[in-house]
């Protein structure tokens, strides 16, 4: 009986512990799914470096990401830099769907962005496949990645 209540008391524990660590990550609202289903309508659009704020025949990172939140009511700054200030911070393991996602490629400060998709997948451009859905969850983002800011109300 006592080795069956220590079990049981291990058991109420770890679960316990599980539910008070258990994070929103990959939360979703009508509005952050509607961003989502929005972007992926580009799909496959070309990147371009310092592509014009609201072109949709090219893309680079931040520009993509101004467009898509601009055209789902949010305005965003142009650069990936400027738009790591807007919103308010997110830690890494509770960042939502339309959330933006920061990184430093250039081995210097955060010069990439892109949305959180859900299931550690982000909407962003690629300077070779244009607008794509990537893992987060490689060595590369994960050794680049630096913050994660919410926009959407």
């Amino acid at each position: 009986m006592k080795r069956v209540l220590v079990t049981a008391m291990c058991a109420t524990i770890t679960i316990t512990s599980f539910s008070i660590g258990a994070s929103n990550v990959d939360a979703a609202t009508p509005k952050s799914e509607a961003l989502i289903q929005s972007g992926q309508k580009y799909l496959g659009v070309p990147y371009r470096l310092g592509a014009p704020s609201g072109a949709t025949y090219a893309f680079d990172c931040s520009s993509f990401t101004q467009y898509l939140f601009k055209k789902n009511g949010v305005s965003l700054p142009r650069t990936s830099a400027a738009q790591a200030k807007a919103g308010t911070g997110v830690a890494k393991g509770y960042i939502s769907m339309g959330d933006l996602v920061f990184f430093n490629t250039n081995g210097r400060s955060i010069s990439h962005v892109g949305v959180y998709a859900g299931k550690n997948k982000m909407l962003h451009t690629s300077s070779s496949k244009g607008v794509v859905l990537s893992d987060m969850n490689t060595n590369y983002w994960n050794n680049r990645y630096v913050t994660a800011r919410r926009v959407l109300n």
